[in-house]
């Protein structure tokens, strides 16, 4: 069978690299872990590798827009529901010790397996895919349902199951003895319910040893040592094909199983965030326009206001032909970091081939996506927090990834503020050389005069200089934080004049 993958035109493993510091520094982690609630811990993983090549956001993203298909994303969420039952029947025959019973439950499950992907073969038939990663899944799908191989063993699973299910022997007890024998007798019926009759007390452990019980009693075990005595050419056509089907799931269709969640998953979370008023969309990848984007918010921030009540602020950007860099200042808790992390964000969701947090946006792409935001000192190494952050930077600024998105958040806040903006300026100038782009929020104002390719925005204040969480061009202006900070510890000169 050919390779496949639901993630890449070209299927190879992904492993997760050992850190990811944008991972937790853009809060993707806090997203994800939302997801997994629901869809389990498994999803992480496919959510800490970025892509390194443009092809796969594109791939990805005509699957995700099939996905957006009312009737495609009801079939694979019963396709879901349907595996879990399969789980059941598995976790069920891993507990039963007996070999026969154990291989009548193998049995079932096959069953159910088959019945599941044949169901979801039948509703995405259905459907108009228009991914080429669907439509060659449904092909393979299809292709493998209709093997010979297949239809053979499904129809042998059918046989025995039909079999067993008829079953039927017949215990009679007289005098202390008991015997069973193969056949029925009118007034047939569970034979839980004649011993509760005949000792008029209720009997628990008394079930049908192939169905529902996984734990015999030792009057079941008997009776199916007696019954498989019986009927050999049955019980051994059981074991037999039980034993030649114990791996008989395949590999594309497990794979399958596995990152099929990665969609289900995002999409489940966007319309019950749609639901709530947020907006998505579909992003572009077109180099030749500026990178843009309306209506964009922190996707974090926005699932933690469902319980919070916080509000959440959107903003519009561009990068115009030539910009490179964003310098970020204002006044503290006016929204900076923030937007810096709603921008990787965006940045990081359409590099994943998924929907965006935004209105529209038009993002190019990167291979690679860095962040540094600001630590405090720490107490295992004893290092101030001046080198906790250059320790940290230094790595960044060393491997030399060229063409990156860079989000710096508030570097050098411990140093004076001639050297915190030399410092900054030669970060700046670093990454700009590599042909980056990104966001550098600072308090440094000096930071946004830094030349070609770097844009002053500023979070915007009302006009009692109250934060709006608004972002705009616009000239750095430390003036309304300043003021700020001087009505809230009584620094103005009617006040200093008081005390002195």
């Amino acid at each position: 069978m050919t390779e496949f993958s639901i993630l890449s035109p070209r299927p190879g493993d992904f492993e997760p690299p050992e850190t990811t510091p944008f991972y937790y520094d853009l809060n993707i982690d806090v997203i994800i872990d939302k997801m997994a609630v629901k869809w389990g811990k498994d999803i992480v993983r496919f959510y800490r590798c970025l892509p390194r090549t443009s092809e796969v956001p594109v791939y990805r993203r005509a699957v995700y827009n099939d996905f957006k298909i009312e009737g495609v994303y009801n079939a694979l969420i019963r396709f879901t529901e349907d595996l879990e039952r399969v789980k059941a029947l598995r976790r069920e025959k891993e507990k039963v010790m007996v070999p026969m019973q154990k291989a009548v439950w193998l049995i079932r499950e096959i069953g159910a397996y088959c019945e599941t992907y044949e169901a979801l073969a039948a509703s995405l038939s259905k459907e108009e895919l228009k991914s080429e990663g669907m439509r060659e899944f449904l092909r393979i799908l299809k292709e493998i349902l209709e093997s010979g191989g297949y239809r053979e063993l499904r129809e042998h699973i059918d046989t025995l199951h039909k079999k067993i299910r008829e079953l039927r022997f017949v215990i009679t007890y007289d005098k202390d003895r008991m015997r069973v024998e193969p056949g029925t007798l009118e007034g047939e019926g569970a034979y839980v319910t004649a011993f509760s009759e005949m000792t008029g007390s209720e009997v628990k452990r008394l079930l049908n040893p192939f169905r529902t019980e996984s734990m015999l009693s030792e009057i079941e075990t008997a009776c199916l040592r007696v019954i498989t005595r019986k009927d050999p050419e049955l019980f051994e056509d059981i074991l037999n094909t039980a034993h030649e089907n114990e791996n008989y799931e395949q590999e594309v269709l497990s794979r399958f199983e596995r990152e099929v969640l990665f969609y289900l998953a995002f999409r489940t979370l966007q319309k019950d965030m749609e639901k709530e008023g947020f907006s998505f969309s579909t992003p572009s990848m077109e180099e030749g326009r500026c990178m843009e984007g309306k209506g964009l918010y922190d996707l974090a921030l926005a699932i933690a206001s469902l319980s919070t009540g916080r509000a959440v602020v959107s903003n519009d950007f561009r990068y115009e032909d030539g910009d490179k860099f964003f310098v970020l200042t204002g006044p503290n808790q006016g929204g900076k970091t923030t937007f810096a992390r709603s921008l990787g964000q965006l940045v990081y969701f359409t590099q994943m081939g998924l929907d965006v947090p935004a209105g529209e946006a038009n993002v190019f792409f990167f291979p690679d996506i860095q962040t540094h935001f600001s630590v405090e000192e720490s107490v295992e190494t004893g290092r101030g927090k001046l080198k906790e952050e250059l320790t940290r930077l230094a790595p960044m600024m060393d491997e030399n990834k060229k063409s990156t998105f860079v989000v710096i958040n508030e570097l050098f806040t411990t140093a004076a503020n001639y050297d915190a903006g030399i410092m900054g300026k030669e970060v700046l100038r670093h990454f700009i050389g590599l042909d980056c782009m990104g966001i550098y929020v600072t308090h440094i104002a000096e930071l946004s005069e830094g030349g070609a390719g770097i844009v002053s925005l500023r979070a915007v204040t009302d006009s009692v200089n109250e934060p709006t969480f608004k972002i705009e061009r616009g000239d750095a202006d430390d003036s309304a934080c300043a003021e700020k900070v001087v009505m809230k510890y009584g620094l103005t000169y009617e006040r200093l004049k008081e005390r002195l």
